[in-house]
């Protein structure tokens, strides 16, 4: 099974967006882009809302059904390890195999040693080509990755493993997932990550590693996005070249994780993917159930009641809700607006504080962190808050499609 070039995370919280998703993806294509759509729910997510991945395959099967899509599209086992995998084994043909928690966890001083052994190449100067100056390395150096890598790999050969023997074939999309960490992975990092990974003979076709800046859930890229530039192009052509070395998958791309919003480094990402052909995995999970919380607001009446109801228990709550995300969020609470002042709100003022467009005056950055975190707030409504994503589609829907094809796929793919 075989992910096309280019590729968009999508994330259907309430399973209530597959639709809407998918137009965007329609849209692209008669612009002249083939984005195809993975549709992702980690286990996590799963566990808050009380749903099953076999929901997320349904509702995928049934927009690509109705909207006629015949283009690929694939559902994803998000940010699984050996404990969580098997639920997601008969609906999902993509699994984001996530193993950051095992990065510089207890090593194998002798398995340290053969990786070393086996690797000559990875000591001195790497000549890697469109890369201006070599990678310089010595043993030690190569010695203080693998201290620190190569436990996460295996661990991730054993979950590929895993999976596999209970699918009863290889037959899917793996992608290794190394970004919810506190440090970026650089260039010459990634090149002995994916020499580990070849080692364990994981047919990865996308890699997530840490860039350098904050990739903060929902809002813009934090960083110097020059510095984000020459990463990007670097991995690119990191990539490229392990390909060729060690026979790794030909499809191999980056995966950007927390994607959505990153306005910033879009174009980045757009120039680079152009300079080497190559293609992108662009994860854009948790912006649709934020874009859910703008069409309620801009309803109005007891939907935009709802939506100021969401945030004030977020409020109230605002640690416990934000801890799973203390590495992808950044609020600053002073910054939060008290519910007594939401509360008094006009529609107009709801969504221009959450919504992130433009230079609007009133838009929070804050706000709409704490609310994507939020989500959890919505699932213990219940049918109450999925009551209203039905009573009010067509509001919903026009936001999420527009978000996801005009903010996110237009900037990066389309010609």
């Amino acid at each position: 099974m075989k992910l096309p070039k280019f590729s968009v995370g999508v994330g259907d919280r309430f399973a209530h967006q597959a639709k809407a998703q998918l137009q965007a993806c329609i849209l692209a294509e008669r612009a002249g882009a083939e984005v195809v759509p993975v549709w992702n729910k980690s286990n996590r997510e799963h566990m808050i809302i009380g749903s099953e991945p076999s929901t997320t395959r349904t509702k995928a099967d049934e927009a690509v059904r109705e909207l006629g899509w015949t283009k690929p599209y694939f559902v994803d086992a998000d940010h699984i390890n050996l404990a969580t995998f098997e639920r997601f084994v008969q609906p999902c043909d993509f699994f984001t195999i996530d193993v950051a928690d095992n990065i510089g966890k207890k090593f194998d001083e002798a398995e340290i040693a053969k990786f070393v052994e086996r690797h000559p190449e990875l000591i001195g100067e790497i000549a890697i080509p469109h890369v201006d100056q070599p990678f310089q390395t010595d043993r030690a150096f190569v010695e203080k990755v693998a201290k620190q890598f190569l436990a996460a790999v295996q661990e991730a050969g054993r979950i590929y493993r895993a999976v596999a023997e209970k699918k009863g074939h290889e037959d899917f999309v793996a992608e290794v997932s190394m970004d919810e960490t506190d440090d970026p992975q650089t260039p010459v990092e990634l090149l002995i990550i994916l020499a580990a990974i070849a080692d364990e003979k994981v047919p990865i076709q996308t890699i997530a590693p840490k860039f350098t800046g904050r990739f903060n859930k929902g809002v813009d890229y934090v960083g110097d996005v020059d510095q984000f530039r020459k990463e990007f192009r670097e991995d690119l052509a990191t990539i490229a070249y392990a390909v060729d070395r060690y026979d790794l998958p030909k499809a191999l791309k980056l995966s950007v994780h927390s994607g959505s919003d990153k306005y910033s480094i879009y174009a980045p990402i757009r120039e680079a993917l152009a300079e080497f052909n190559a293609g992108v995995h662009l994860k854009t999970a948790g912006t649709t159930w934020l874009e859910e919380l703008i069409g309620l607001a801009e309803a109005g009446g007891e939907a935009l009641v709802l939506a100021k109801e969401v945030y004030a228990q977020a409020y109230d709550h605002a640690e416990e809700l934000c801890a799973p995300y203390a590495t992808v969020i950044d609020i600053q609470p002073a910054r939060l607006p008290k519910p007594e002042e939401v509360n008094a709100w006009t529609s107009e003022q709801f969504v221009n504080a959450l919504r992130h467009e433009g230079d609007l005056p009133e838009y929070n950055p804050d706000f709409r962190q704490l609310l994507h975190v939020g989500f959890k707030i919505a699932a213990k409504m219940g049918k109450r808050y999925t009551d209203a994503l039905e009573q009010n589609e067509e509001v919903v829907g026009r936001n999420v499609t527009r978000n996801l094809y005009e903010r996110h796929i237009r900037p990066i793919f389309v010609p």
